[in-house]
């Protein structure tokens, strides 16, 4: 398996530092408001990534931090200049009304909801920012006994000039940021460009007494380092992220956490690309800002949302439209379908075709997944199977049939779109198909087809086979997909 290393930027074999067992840490939200469909491509991404390694019978440890402290949008006076240095948990708890603690925990159980929809397995630990403060307190004052922080005025600043491997991941160099950038430039700072690693700030509503001041709060980088290593390790095997999160971010975490530990930090960094929507950058002026919730108010399920951010190749920007989620309902329409068609396989046999069809899909499923996670190849092996299989029309035996339905499940322990959450038919539904199914014995068409019209009036379609009526929601309605027999 192959991944494209943001640190060496070119891709290399994964090979984890023990072995079948793999280390990530992902960059998780910070909860002021709801997640968009930007933060869940790389959430998605994040889980295909997890649930592939677990495919290839890896353990993984994964762990998705909660940013649940306000921090400075850009760390205040560290960054360009006409910067607000807004705190947006703060910004947001005073528009609506709550104090941030609260905003907080309101806005991280939406987050747990949205997770879930979309179908994402949930990490080996959610660790959230505000239940670290001592560990992190801890850091910074390792970091300034080692030399890499000082203190001003309460405030501990990490010294990057202390640290020569600053711009590895980047590309900012310190001579590069010195030579190109416009910042306000802080007296307290030996550097333009020394970060923060405790902030002091009486009147911020979130803080904490240290031993440097007694209204603190941490840096949003030491927040990430502390918990990554808290739970990995000081050395962890991948580090994933949006690509806005490179600079300062993730530039910042290294040299605090090889500064503190003296080892490297992470082996293999993974970005993900911007998501752009109907081909501009996502807004909420350009009235093209969508949250998950948004899209599930649409008629959209969480399976037809994360087929469409997951579709393109993670470090190609993705043109998320409305037309396109519509292609991703059509998508996993024609998998459920095929999958329901395989229940209903009664043929004498194929000779041996669908095992090579299967063999020859598993194929390219992987060999497309080992390249840096190629999902869109690996879509085209599935899509491929289900077209060659269909071609074999009525020939294709039981035996064969569970052989391709295997496969596909197995596919979809790495996809996770193909499996619809069951709906359970109201009893007044149960009737109406067995009185339906009465009307049908007696070859009274006329009722039986008043029925099925009652059921399309409510968003569902009836099919009959030799194994008795199947319903499905019909295509279009919201959880459209796979059919099942009445009482399943």
């Amino acid at each position: 398996m192959h991944l494209f290393n943001t640190l060496t930027r070119k891709k290399e074999e994964f090979k984890p530092l023990h072995k079948q067992v793999v280390r990530i840490y992902n960059c998780g939200p910070t909860v002021y408001t709801y997640a968009h469909i930007g933060n869940f491509r790389t959430f998605i991404f994040d889980d295909i990534l997890r649930r592939y390694l677990e495919y290839k019978g890896c353990e993984v440890k994964q762990v998705m931090n909660i940013t649940d402290v306000g921090h400075m949008t850009l760390d205040d006076d560290e960054h360009l200049e006409g910067d607000t240095g807004e705190d947006k948990l703060e910004r947001q708890a005073v528009l609506e009304k709550k104090d941030p603690w609260q905003l907080a925990k309101f806005y991280t159980a939406a987050f747990m909801d949205d997770f879930k929809a979309l179908r994402l397995r949930e990490p080996m630990v959610f660790p959230r920012a505000t239940e670290h403060i001592p560990d992190m307190i801890e850091m910074v004052r390792g970091l300034i006994d080692k030399g890499y922080a000082y203190v001003v005025d309460g405030e501990v600043l990490y010294d990057i000039s202390r640290f020569p491997g600053y711009g590895r991941l980047s590309g900012n160099t310190l001579k590069d940021l010195k030579a190109g950038a416009r910042v306000a430039v802080s007296e307290k700072k030996r550097t333009p460009f020394d970060f923060h690693l405790w902030k002091n700030d009486p009147r911020h509503i979130m803080q904490w007494p240290s031993p440097w001041n007694e209204h603190g709060f941490p840096g949003w980088h030491l927040e990430c380092s502390v918990m990554a290593m808290k739970y990995l390790g000081d050395m962890i095997d991948i580090h994933t992220g949006g690509e806005d999160n490179i600079f300062p971010h993730h530039e910042n975490e290294i040299a605090q956490s090889e500064a503190f530990t003296g080892t490297e930090y992470v082996r293999y960094w993974l970005h993900v690309r911007h998501l752009l929507v109907n081909g501009e950058k996502m807004s909420k002026s350009k009235g093209n800002f969508h949250t998950v919730r948004d899209l599930f108010a649409k008629g959209y399920d969480g399976a037809e949302i994360r087929y469409a951010l997951m579709s393109a190749h993670y470090r190609q920007n993705l043109n998320f439209t409305l037309e396109g989620l519509e292609d991703s309902r059509r998508a996993i329409r024609r998998l459920r379908d095929f999958l329901a068609h395989l229940e209903t396989c009664r043929g004498g046999g194929t000779g041996g075709r669908v095992s090579r069809l299967c063999d020859g899909a598993a194929r390219k499923f992987e060999e497309a997944m080992d390249d840096d996670l190629n999902i869109a190849g690996a879509l085209g092996a599935v899509f491929n199977l289900v077209r060659d299989v269909n071609r074999l029309g009525g020939d294709v035996s039981p035996e064969e049939a569970a052989e391709a339905k295997a496969l596909m499940l197995r596919f979809d322990d790495v996809l996770a779109v193909m499996h619809e959450e069951r709906e359970e038919l109201s009893q007044e539904f149960k009737q109406k198909i067995e009185e339906r199914e009465e009307a049908r014995k007696a070859k009274d068409f006329a009722t039986a087809d008043a029925i099925r019209r009652w059921f399309a009036e409510r968003g569902y379609e009836l099919e009959d086979t030799p194994e008795g009526t199947r319903w499905k929601p019909k295509q279009g309605a919201k959880g459209g997909g796979d059919s099942r027999k009445v009482g399943e």
